[in-house]
């Protein structure tokens, strides 16, 4: 059963609501396709992108409102969720 007031850390201090989770992706096998680099300029121009942290990126994870880029793998943020 999955709760959906369950936060998940996501790395750098960071919890995010499962329930506002939309997606968990792996830079590097998603960042060479320009729909992905299109989408993250997307959101940088808007001011929708939160870093955190300022170590090698390895995973965003899409919220309802803003979209996370963290060092902590897609794989470990995944295993997290309930």
């Amino acid at each position: 059963m999955k709760y959906n007031n369950i936060s998940v850390h996501i790395g750098g201090g960071v919890n995010v609501y499962q329930s506002d989770i939309e997606g968990v992706f792996d830079i590097e096998r998603v960042s060479v396709r320009r729909s992905i680099n299109d989408f993250l300029g997307g959101k940088q121009r808007h001011g929708e992108i939160y870093l955190c942290s300022y170590d090698m990126p390895r995973a965003f994870v899409v919220c309802k409102d803003r979209t996370y880029v963290t060092n902590v793998s897609a794989l470990t943020i995944k295993k997290r969720i309930v």
